[in-house]
């Protein structure tokens, strides 16, 4: 076979793998970039020693968490004057009738299935503080990690009005989560040195998801709180 036959098929066979290459990408049955549930981080631990931080988004791992932890302000709890859960605008729109809440539900959720109005009609939800199974979306709270009068007594009290909303609506940091109504309604604004979650195989990711948010919002933190956070890493595998 000549060189320039030769090299004809060469491009010819090439050609060939780029079409079905694009077919395979376009295929339905191929989740596409926009249909892609949020990137979570992946559990660290054996199996056993430590909870799946499922589908909440941005978990650091435990000796990320640690020295976050290290970099924190230490102060007493501020005052509660001035505060409103007003003052924390949510649940913010999400684009397609769909909330900040009805977002975290379809994201939390498996076989989810939504009204015209964005609503969960159906689906399944674990509640990870407690381990009970639900199937009505009613059942359940979002629950934000670090709650709104914990973080203005901590901080958010100077912030904007913008950037408290920001807070109470976020969906890229581990701030929000779909848990059972008894859960969320028992923590309240209680920090991790008042309240943990009852599952014991949870708070090493509780304990990583409190520290990223108050790192990333850079909230303070009491010596309590440290001390039970400190503990609560403790419980994460080695």
């Amino acid at each position: 076979m000549g060189r320039q036959q030769w090299w004809g098929r060469g491009l010819a066979a090439v050609a060939v793998l780029a079409v079905a290459g694009c077919a395979a990408i376009d295929d339905p049955a191929v989740p596409q970039a926009s249909d892609a549930k949020p990137s979570v981080s992946s559990p660290t631990g054996a199996p056993g020693g430590e909870s799946d931080t499922g589908t909440l988004p941005g978990v650091p791992t435990a000796e990320q968490a640690r020295a976050q932890l290290a970099e924190l302000k230490v102060a007493p709890h501020g005052s509660m004057s001035g505060y409103s859960r007003a003052k924390f605008p949510h649940w913010a729109s999400q684009g397609e009738s769909c909330d900040s809440r009805e977002t975290v539900l379809e994201r939390d959720g498996t076989r989810v299935t939504r009204d015209g109005e964005c609503r969960a009609v159906s689906g399944r939800w674990v509640s990870i503080y407690d381990d009970k199974t639900f199937t009505n979306a009613s059942d359940l709270d979002i629950d934000h990690m670090v709650p709104l009068a914990n973080a203005w007594r901590s901080g958010a009290n100077t912030w904007t009005q913008e950037k408290r909303k920001a807070f109470a609506n976020d969906l890229t940091h581990p701030q929000l989560l779909a848990v059972s109504a008894a859960s969320n309604r028992s923590k309240g604004d209680q920090g991790p040195d008042e309240w943990q979650p009852p599952s014991k195989t949870y708070w090493c990711t509780y304990a990583r998801a409190w520290v990223s948010v108050k790192s990333t919002y850079e909230l303070s933190v009491t010596g309590n709180e440290k001390t039970t956070l400190t503990d609560m890493l403790g419980t994460c595998p080695s």
